[in-house]
């Protein structure tokens, strides 16, 4: 007979999953954000990989985290700090705990407390002895031995069996936290359905886990977070580089013309690659190629031939692919350069999160080069604005940047899946007609035809030199030069005709604007939602388009006294808005390769405006 405990409703929780990189971490919560996901939750995730492949086991650099919050309500982040803390060992409890709220939950792996994990943590006493968790809500779980019993009899290696104690720890948290083992299970009959012994032995620990709650003493509360009340409508949970992908397909389709993706795989963008690589029967092809310049190489040469073509990477990629973007801007081709940017300078933090690299794309090349830069602002966000960069790159024939970042890419929320109908079209207009083809004749956009090598009567000089006017022959005519540089510009600048307009959201007659953009829109709308209830008139503007910038920007930012401008680098967009606009803006600059906690933004404002900061 199951024992009798207390159910609380919760609006919103938060959990991070710790361990070793090979205890599967990333795993666990995936699984468990799949399973929030279809419950109804609302719900955002930060994946925290280490930027060793595979450290030593049970060292504190070796830690992997994945923390999940999720809500009946409409949230923007990961959580500021969790509630619960799943500790696989010393290590994954000594990196986190500073993180955690004050009398937090923390669910440790009793087992992995040895004298050698112990040293390898730098501990020097048992913190689940001494008085060292005092204030927290401490659950000692024997995870490995739990996981062993029940796998006991399997026909296989206690290294495996000892593999598998992350479904079991996950089994514990449905439980604990009312979900189904429905959607795990199905996973695991993908998965391993030609695996019969690790498919039994991953759904034997995932429901021994479960039932562990269930029957042991040690839980006397668990909880229970209702669905929440989100637009009518599909949704599947969905990370900033799968959405990124899905945009680049449905831009093909709605374009008509195939999509090539030509990438060398980099950390954090190579999912992106893996992710297009299933679409063969949609026509996309992918190529992985042996180095970043021979990527984008590739991708200029698809362009040319008339397919719709991107390239992805990451900062340091991104100057490789240098002297090729300018190449792109010269022969004004097509192309959407994708960076999911990552700390650095050179290797620096390969798998933690930055903004860093909005002046590389913005001025990174040799010459007057421009080139139009769009920026996400959510994992879901990354859909809409990857069709947006194909259907500017198409219209106005340009190579265009598509800024995300780590904490888009890995990161993961609802998405409602749109109707392909009402996607725009991209009208894609090959040059056909040889009596009045000049291969840089403009339109009324500046764009320059676009004409498929093999057409006959369309033959042209393409390259890195210096084009005519109008007849695109090699010219090195001072004044050419100048008017074509000046006309691609012109060319870009015009785009701005063709965005939205910057929106203010919060107080008409807020004391301070925060002006952001990427992927600090979460922080920045939670930290906004939260000061109005405390009576500060703030107000925010996002911008997903960074160059240009929308037509009304200086009128908007005109209004406000105070700017306040948060990123995660130097003060990036700062220096481009004191540029442009000549205006003084208060930065506040964070490099630390993780996203900004709302509570970070609310005790900046709070420090301008004056108030009481929060904990």
């Amino acid at each position: 007979m199951a024992k009798d405990v207390e159910v609380q409703v919760l609006e919103d929780v938060t959990v991070r999953f710790a361990g070793d990189s090979g205890d599967g971490m990333q795993l666990t919560g995936s699984q468990f954000s799949n399973t929030t996901a279809l419950f109804g939750n609302d719900l955002n995730t930060l994946p925290d990989y280490p930027a060793e492949i595979r450290a030593p086991a049970g060292t504190l650099y070796g830690v992997s985290g994945f923390q999940l919050h999720f809500s009946s309500l409409e949230i923007q982040t990961p959580g500021d700090s969790p509630d619960v803390l799943v500790a696989m060992n010393p290590a994954a409890l000594k990196v986190n705990l500073k993180d955690l709220k004050p009398g937090a939950t923390i669910v440790v792996n009793e087992n992995a407390f040895d004298s050698k994990n112990l040293k390898l943590a730098h501990y020097e006493s048992n913190p689940l002895e001494d008085d060292s968790l005092a204030g927290f809500n401490v659950i000692l779980v024997p995870l490995s031995k739990q996981t062993a019993a029940a796998l006991e009899g399997l026909q296989i290696s206690m290294k495996d069996i000892e593999r598998t104690k992350n479904f079991f720890a996950l089994g514990l948290m449905y439980w604990l936290f009312d979900r189904p083992l429905e959607p795990t299970l199905a996973w695991l009959e993908n998965k391993f359905g030609k695996k019969p012994v690790y498919l039994e032995a991953n759904k034997k620990a995932l429901t021994a886990g479960y039932y562990y709650g269930e029957n042991t003493e040690i839980f006397t509360t668990r909880y229970h977070v209702n669905p929440a009340k989100l637009e009518k409508g599909s949704y599947r949970s969905i990370s900033g580089n799968e959405a990124v992908a899905l945009g680049f397909v449905a831009a093909s389709y709605k374009a008509g013309i195939p999509l090539f993706l030509g990438s060398y795989p980099i950390t954090p963008a190579s999912e992106i690659l893996q992710e297009l690589s299933n679409f063969k029967n949609f026509g996309v092809k992918t190529f992985q190629a042996e180095d970043e310049i021979a990527g984008i190489a590739s991708a200029i040469g698809a362009s040319f031939a008339g397919n719709l073509a991107v390239t992805t990477t990451s900062g340091p990629g991104l100057a490789l692919k240098t002297e090729a973007v300018g190449l792109a801007v010269m022969t004004e081709l097509p192309l959407v350069i994708v960076d999911v940017q990552r700390g650095g300078p050179s290797t620096g933090l390969p798998t933690k999160t930055e903004q860093s690299d909005l002046l590389q794309a913005m001025y990174g090349r040799n010459g007057e080069s421009p080139v139009p830069i769009l920026a996400a602002s959510t994992p879901s966000d990354c859909f809409d604005m990857a069709f947006e960069a194909c259907r500017i790159a198409i219209k106005y024939m340009t190579p265009v940047f598509l800024l995300s970042e780590g904490y888009l890419a890995n990161g993961s929320e609802p998405w409602k899946i749109p109707d392909v109908d009402s996607l725009p079209e991209i009208p894609v207009n090959y040059w056909k007609d040889k009596e009045t083809y000049q291969p840089y004749l403009r339109d009324e956009n500046l764009s320059r035809p676009w004409a498929i090598p093999g057409t006959p009567g369309l033959e042209h000089r393409i390259g890195g030199l210096e084009k005519a006017h109008t007849y695109g022959t090699v010219s090195y005519v001072p004044e050419n030069h100048e008017f074509m540089v000046r006309m691609r510009d012109a060319k870009v600048k015009k785009i701005q005709d063709d965005i939205p307009d910057l929106v203010v959201t919060g107080d008409k007659d807020a004391d301070l604007l925060v002006a952001a953009w990427g992927g600090t829109y979460g922080s920045v709308t939670e930290a906004i939602a939260n000061l109005q209830k405390k009576g500060f008139k703030v107000a925010q503007v996002h911008f997903k388009y960074l160059n240009p910038f929308p037509k009304n920007t200086k009128e908007v930012l005109s209004k406000y006294k105070q700017i306040l401008v948060p990123e995660r680098n130097l003060g990036q967009l700062s220096k481009m808005l004191k540029m442009e606009y000549l205006l003084e803006v208060i930065e506040f600059n964070k490099i630390q390769g993780s996203p900004f906690k709302s509570s970070e933004i609310e005790n900046k404002i709070i420090s301008i405006l004056g108030g009481e900061n929060v904990d």
